[in-house]
């Protein structure tokens, strides 16, 4: 079974229903990368360089700023304050709220990230829940290439130094949690408040 499968048992690759497309099942932080079908390459493949979609039933508040290369699909919602940098690929039913920034991220559908969130360099699987002032933080301090755990494997260099957390379907993180770079959370992980997470994390 590849990490697709054991993360996000749910997510299909439907490019034309809003769902991006994931080459290596094996190493979806790869579509975190530059290069080899990213999710920037991705965007710009379906709206040009700079480009921006917003799909007519999503709301979006004022104040909101949405740089280019962004995608908002079908029934999201955006509210105020939110921050949507480069490369954010927002999926159906989805959820950025006020003072939340997300940078060069995925939400799949119904996952949310509703108050004072940083999603940086991650993927959100289906129905996740991030509690208020949640940080996914993508960046060592050593700027070191980012190592990850799967399970009882060995670690694995991702090749990246910027890379944030891959968390499972139907997981719930409460206020304030921090996750390390390159955590990787089990589906229907349930984080208590304050917690710090570091590596493969499943209970």
């Amino acid at each position: 079974m590849d990490l697709v499968d054991i993360l996000f048992p749910s997510f299909n690759e439907e490019l034309d229903n809003g769902l991006p497309v994931i080459g290596n099942r094996e190493a979806p932080w790869n579509l975190l990368s530059k290069g080899n079908g990213c999710i920037s390459d991705q965007l710009i493949e379906i709206l040009g360089d700079n480009g921006v979609f917003i799909h007519p039933s999503a709301k979006v508040a004022d104040c909101v700023e949405i740089e280019g290369l962004c995608y908002i699909g079908e029934n999201v919602e955006i509210r105020h304050g939110a921050y949507l940098r480069k490369g954010s690929w927002i999926c159906k039913d989805a959820l950025v709220g006020h003072s939340t920034e997300v940078k060069n991220s995925i939400l799949l559908p119904g996952s949310k990230a509703p108050h004072f969130n940083y999603v940086g360099d991650s993927i959100l699987g289906r129905n996740v829940n991030l509690g208020a002032g949640t940080k996914l933080s993508n960046i060592r301090h050593d700027r070191r290439e980012i190592l990850v755990k799967i399970e009882n494997r060995d670690r694995v260099n991702t090749g990246l130094r910027k890379f944030g957390a891959l968390i499972g379907e139907n997981s719930q993180l409460g206020c304030n949690v921090v996750t390390n770079p390159g955590s990787i959370l089990a589906t229907n992980s349930m984080v208590p408040p304050n917690e710090t997470v570091t590596g493969w994390f499943q209970n």
